[in-house]
């Protein structure tokens, strides 16, 4: 856990290096954004049979189809973890992502129940409280069974036990807030656009997840066991369909994260900058909750002028266990202050975080981040 933090603190003090230190455009390579699409299983793992339909067919399908969409886009570079029907172990899925530093990293899945269970979810790492996800993780993860020497490669790791699982999800709190956003997304574009049934953005621990060092979600198309949805999901129509809101959502992650960074990148910020790009972020609200991003703590009492915060002109003080701590921003809209935290930082306040308030009194973040989620 140490060295993953260490690695994300000296990748974004390079980032934030290469933003307020351009070089000429000859000189400054363009990065692509890179997406990772996963599909599951394959090979001799074919994933569930639901209605007689093959899943690793399906998101095989799916994926190939999200990637060319994608592709279109000159900007976008896609890496697929498989392209044909083969057996991927996997442990060697994230670490793929790593390895091309993405920027995300996708899976894609159909689900499958006893019951006519029906409708999409999306999923981000990390335990609900409840377990009640815990089902859909194991089945998934159930494939490391199929691995020669799956006993070494996983140290022990066992599919079926909710103490490995609940050990394992403690690997990718520092990416939940931007993996929370792109499920998001892609849940919202299929649930709205395609009228499937909502089952929401939730929190499971799969270890495809957990190995992949940035926003990683898992998308479950639908239920092959529903006598309609497995049907629709199989269908060339379907496919199509989901295939398209997916590369929608990862589309519109994309702009987002790109908006605020092209404008972040000048150091000679206005307001005027920033309130455009607050105005083309998507809401994204907590309701009841208060967000804002902490600059400083000192036992020196500042006047709250924007003089006194590098020109900074919504900052609060409050004063907490001897200390006063000053806070930019006041928002319910977790995508606003996730804004606003870059701002901070291009301004100066390369340590700004964010920090989350419920009826007055400051509650922890990745908690309100996963209540929404499961």
């Amino acid at each position: 856990m140490k060295s993953k933090q260490f690695f994300s603190q000296l990748l974004i003090t390079a980032l934030l290096l290469l933003i307020n230190f351009p070089i000429s455009a000859a000189e400054k390579p363009i990065k692509p954004f890179v997406v990772v699409l996963d599909p599951g299983h394959g090979g001799k793992d074919p994933g569930n049979r639901g209605n007689g339909f093959y899943e690793k067919d399906i998101v095989l399908d799916v994926s190939l189809q999200v990637g060319k969409i994608l592709e279109a886009h000159k900007d976008i570079k896609v890496v697929y973890t498989r392209t044909t029907d083969v057996f991927i172990d996997l442990y060697k899925r994230g670490p793929i992502a790593n390895e091309v530093d993405a920027d995300i990293f996708v899976s894609i899945h159909c689900d499958s129940h006893n019951s006519q269970a029906h409708g999409i979810g999306t999923f981000v790492m990390g335990v609900d409280k409840t377990g009640k996800n815990l089902e859909t993780a194991k089945k998934e993860n159930e494939v490391i069974y199929l691995e020669e020497n799956y006993e070494e490669k996983y140290l022990g790791f066992d599919p079926n036990s909710p103490e490995s699982l609940i050990g394992m999800s403690i690997m990718l709190e520092e990416y939940l807030d931007q993996s929370i956003m792109l499920a998001g997304l892609i849940q919202n574009n299929i649930v709205n656009n395609l009228k499937r049934k909502d089952r929401s953005v939730r929190s499971a621990p799969f270890w495809v997840l957990h190995s992949s060092y940035m926003p990683s979600v898992l998308v479950e198309l639908g239920f092959l066991t529903n006598n309609s949805e497995g049907p629709y999901v199989n269908s060339k129509k379907g496919r199509s369909e989901l295939a398209q809101e997916i590369a929608k959502g990862i589309i519109d992650y994309k702009n987002q994260i790109s908006l605020a960074t092209e404008d972040f990148k000048n150091p000679v910020m206005t307001d005027e900058k920033k309130d455009k790009v607050l105005e083309t972020t998507k809401a994204d609200i907590y309701e009841g909750v208060t967000f804002k991003v902490q600059l400083a703590a000192s036992g020196k009492k500042l006047d709250t002028k924007p003089s006194n915060f590098k020109g900074l002109n919504e900052v609060e003080r409050d004063k907490e266990d001897g200390l006063f701590k000053y806070y930019y921003g006041n928002t319910s809209d977790y995508n606003k202050i996730q804004v606003m935290k870059a701002f901070a930082q291009q301004k100066g306040y390369s340590s700004a975080y964010i920090v989350a308030f419920k009826d007055g009194k400051k509650v922890n973040l990745p908690q309100v981040l996963k209540s929404k989620a499961n």
